[in-house]
């Protein structure tokens, strides 16, 4: 059986809401998606599907991965990535599926999903998402249980 991969990402950086209520990427952000998703590349993520909140800043940063990573993946945006959503829809969503994936979202939604997957109290446990940064987590048991691979913060790419 092979391992399943999941990667969530911290979308990068966005301009502040007084330059543009959408919130793009800024200059710095879309420079540190890139060199996050390259990185994430070089560690062999290529992923089934990427799936992003549908806020511009998440699909922006998800769009670097998907270029990056497998432009073949399937591109998505899902429900139950929000800022503030409940974690259940999405981990629900990743138990779903038997892909590699990469999702990415926002805080504090990301660091609960974390601590949530690799057996955590999501609202108590010590692990951690770095801001504007990446986790990849492994299961070799079908998605029941997760461990960290690695993580990357956007200064280490710099």
């Amino acid at each position: 059986m092979a391992d399943q991969r999941v990667v969530l990402v911290h979308h990068a950086e966005a301009v502040g809401p007084e330059v543009d209520t959408r919130r793009p990427l800024s200059a710095r952000g879309r420079a540190g998606a890139t060199a996050l998703a390259r990185l994430a590349a070089a560690r062999g993520v290529t992923p089934r599907a990427v799936w992003h909140s549908g806020k511009l800043r998440a699909r922006e940063t998800a769009a670097e991965f998907l270029d990056a990573c497998n432009p073949l993946a399937m591109f998505t945006a899902m429900r139950g990535l929000q800022p503030t959503d409940p974690v259940e829809t999405a981990l629900d969503a990743v138990r779903r599926t038997s892909d590699d994936l990469v999702i990415v979202g926002h805080l504090p939604h990301l660091p609960r999903l974390l601590r949530r997957l690799v057996g955590e109290d999501e609202d108590q446990g010590p692990t951690s998402l770095p801001l504007h940064g990446m986790v990849a987590l492994v299961s070799n048991d079908n998605g029941l249980t997760w461990r960290e691979a690695w993580r990357a913060t956007e200064p280490e790419v710099w």
